[in-house]
């Protein structure tokens, strides 16, 4: 497989705060990586750092540069237009003309299930309608990683179930680096676990092996602890 982004003792630090410490790792392509751990743990941090959104302080990060990348926040920011424009504007910006932009554009929402709404405001969308429209605008670019912040955690049960399965869906076709604290989530859409604590990886496991028992237990006691409930 082929390394789409590796970190080599890489620091992120924020003034006084130390949200990354030590932290080596390589993103294979055609991977389903879930990102795990408690608040301030480092996941949205370590998401921003692959994604290049901030710099880290120390270490080595080596990236495909032709390798495209996409990134959906748990909220994201909706354009002050309709859904078409929403997902056509990033096409235009790379240097597509608006009328094929437009047709692509297009093509995305019906595959996210919202072909009926390209001439709805997008800030009138329910969330996880907002969400569907976010995956569309970051798919139409056709990604080689798409990195997924808490994707689901502000969804009602449905919505969750529907944004999921376009992950999955997703995934046929690109990289996944995805944080949740949703563990069936995990289970069901992840090839590999990297739980984090403090800003460090304690554990990087594919995920059968994560979630056995006795192995997680023996030699991850943290992460054992985290998967039982008993840390948060």
């Amino acid at each position: 497989m082929t390394a789409l982004v590796s970190l080599d003792q890489v620091q992120v630090r924020f003034g006084a705060v130390q949200a990354l410490s030590g932290v080596s790792l390589s993103i294979q392509a055609g991977e389903r990586v879930a990102l795990i751990g408690g608040n301030g743990s480092g996941k949205s941090t370590l998401l921003r750092l692959l994604h290049r959104l901030i710099p880290p302080s120390a270490g080595v990060v080596l990236a495909d540069a032709a390798a495209r990348q996409a990134m959906l926040f748990q909220r994201p920011y909706m354009l002050r237009t309709n859904c078409l424009n929403n997902v056509a504007l990033g096409l235009w910006l790379r240097g597509i003309r608006w009328g094929e932009a437009r047709h692509r554009a297009a093509q995305a929402l019906q595959r996210v299930g919202l072909g009926g709404m390209a001439e709805r405001g997008a800030k009138t969308l329910s969330g996880g309608q907002q969400q569907r429209l976010a995956l569309a605008r970051a798919c139409v670019l056709e990604p080689a990683l798409l990195l997924l912040d808490e994707p689901t955690s502000s969804l009602d049960p449905h919505a969750k179930r529907e944004v999921e399965a376009l992950m999955d869906e997703l995934a046929q076709g690109m990289t996944l680096v995805f944080s949740s604290h949703n563990l069936g989530q995990v289970k069901r859409l992840a090839s590999r676990v990297i739980y984090l604590e403090q800003g460090r990886v304690l554990a990087d496991l594919p995920t059968e092996q994560f979630f056995e028992g006795t192995l997680l237990q023996e030699r991850y006691p943290a992460a054992h602890l985290f998967v039982k409930g008993e840390l948060s």
